[in-house]
């Protein structure tokens, strides 16, 4: 069987993990306002159902990398999966908001090894020369879950109530699990590297007490966050054995994309929070009718990764990434003036498309320099960063939402999405080839010629 071929059935079963994952997140946001009723919780409560998964995610990502060296991506696949199926039916019984947080928090344990799992799989499987494309091809796969999640939400949330949108990510979980067992890489190495525990601590401690603090936790929380974090980071340089492998940042092209994943994740997760409550609470829509206008975002995504993906193996990552932020902020600003739906819906799908041409070019960036054997790392140093910009932009939309009423949040999305905009400047201008991999000692790319790869043609 060819490599090209071989990848298909890889593809398949893991994306069934991941778009199970990706689901959770769409149900549980047109969700958010009945079980706000339901269950007699405030906005700040209720962004906390959201922000406990998102930094549940965060803290067990920095564990894929030493997880898949020791155990193997296979074991760690099927245990993802488990924790995030029993997270979910445990979610789908809360009593009280405080016992919904908690589930979330489980569930989010393993979804936050889904997604990583998922990439670098993928990126092993197709190897440097076909990221984008495949990259593209996934993501339009990936963006069935924008599009049919707000909709099978808000069909389960007015017909059958709130838990059922917890409920709904099994199917595809079990799916997962039945094929893995066929079509799942086996791996036969294994790594001696010891676990961080210390870093453990420190690092999702830290985002704990600064997203708290963010949350009106107070100043002393906030520095004690900002003193974990900042520990953290210098053990991390001067370890060979880092939770999460900080040298990876001597490649130019990885800290670029990484830069930007942070960026995307405050400036897409925040407004998955806001604007389902705002559809439902301000313009008086049904969980139903606020799925339907939220779904073209999700068709604008997919139409973009369809036809994106085999151009951003081609082009320069930073005019392309650029280019797609520019009209999803454009698609951002008719917020501030119109609550129409049908206009609504029509800007989302630009809004959609502009986040998707953007986010290929950034998702290939980060491994396009990278040896193969620094994959899983970077998946999971990524992933963190990209999700400690999901959780803070949840908990600044939460913030701003109790604080201040929708409209002023409205104009903080706005801002947000100029932002990322800007932030495209991070971005390698070129295309640029394989850089050669960190010296072990040094995290500093070699210039032994031998390590290096052709160029991607």
């Amino acid at each position: 069987m060819s490599a090209r071929t071989s990848i298909v059935p890889i593809a398949v079963t893991v994306l069934f993990g991941a778009v199970a994952a990706l689901l959770d997140t769409t149900l549980v946001a047109v969700a958010l306002n009945a079980l706000q009723a339901d269950l007699g919780a405030s906005v700040t409560a209720v962004g906390w159902v959201s922000t406990a998964y998102i930094l549940a995610m965060t803290a067990v990502i920095p564990l894929v990398g030493w997880s898949v060296g020791r155990f193997g991506a296979r074991g760690v696949w099927v245990a993802a999966l488990g924790v995030f199926l029993l997270g979910a039916v445990l979610s789908a019984c809360a009593w009280s908001v405080g016992s919904l947080i908690a589930f979330r928090a489980l569930q989010g344990l393993g979804g936050g090894m889904v997604l990583p799992l998922t990439q670098v799989t993928l990126a092993r499987a197709a190897g440097p020369e076909r990221l984008g494309r495949v990259m593209g091809v996934v993501g339009l796969f990936g963006q069935l879950a924008p599009v049919t999640g707000p909709v099978l939400g808000g069909l389960l949330v007015d017909g059958w109530g709130w838990r059922w949108a917890f409920l709904a990510t099994a199917p595809p979980v079990l799916a997962a699990l039945a094929m893995t067992g066929r079509w799942f890489p086996r791996e036969t190495e294994r790594s001696s590297r010891p676990l961080d525990v210390a870093g453990l601590v420190l690092l999702p401690g830290g985002l704990v007490a600064l997203l708290y603090a963010l949350s009106g936790g107070g100043v002393a929380l906030a520095v004690l966050g900002g003193a974990m974090i900042t520990i953290f980071g210098v053990r991390a340089l001067r370890r060979s054995d880092a939770l999460v492998d900080l040298r990876l940042f001597a490649d130019p092209s990885f800290r670029g994309g990484t830069v930007m994943m942070f960026v995307l994740g405050v400036t897409t997760w925040g407004p998955m929070f806001l604007l389902p409550l705002y559809l439902q609470q301000r313009g008086g829509l049904s969980s139903l009718d606020a799925g339907l206008v939220l779904a073209p975002q999700g068709v604008g995504m997919g139409l973009a990764f369809l036809l994106v993906g085999r151009v951003a193996d081609r082009l320069p990552p930073r005019p392309l990434a650029a280019a797609g932020m520019a009209v999803g902020t454009a698609a951002t600003v008719p917020f501030l003036f119109t609550s129409d739906p049908v206009l609504l819906g029509t800007t989302l799908l630009a809004r959609g498309a502009g986040f998707g041409v953007a986010s290929l070019p950034i998702a290939a960036a980060i491994y396009r320099t990278l040896p193969k054997a620094a994959m899983a790392h970077a998946s999971s140093a990524s992933n963190v960063v990209q999700r400690i910009g999901a959780a803070a932009g949840t908990a600044l939309m939460a913030a701003v939402v109790a604080a201040a009423g929708f409209e002023p949040a409205l104009l903080v999305m706005v801002v947000l999405a100029a932002v990322a905009l800007a932030s495209t400047i991070v971005l390698r201008p070129t295309p640029g080839g394989p850089a050669a991999p960190p010296d072990s000692a040094t995290g500093r790319p070699t210039d032994s010629e031998p390590h290096r790869r052709p160029r991607c043609r």
